[in-house]
């Protein structure tokens, strides 16, 4: 790498939506538990465990909670991930 290059964020390399920002959002259902819907942020979405678990409890408390921010290219084959696991998850 020369002088003159930048370090990209390795979610950029995946973000080829021209600087369009979009939120996925996971929406709660009283279905599953806490355990089940952190263990699928932790491994669809990469999230920590401490940042799985608080997405977990705010989607409970609030109704929602956006666990990803990116584009839509980037964004869509967690939404899918998500959905095959049964949660209920959109992009905005």
């Amino acid at each position: 790498m020369t002088s003159k290059e930048t370090k990209r964020k390795p979610t950029e390399y995946f973000n080829n939506d021209a600087g369009e920002e979009n939120l996925l959002i996971l929406h709660n259902d009283d279905v599953h538990s806490f355990d089940y819907v952190t263990n699928a942020l932790i491994d669809i979405c990469g999230h920590s465990f401490e940042q799985a678990s608080q997405c977990t409890l705010i989607t409970h408390y609030i109704g929602k909670c956006d666990v990803k921010k990116g584009g839509f290219k980037m964004l869509k084959p967690l939404k899918d991930a998500l959905l095959e696991r049964k949660l209920n998850a959109t992009i905005d």
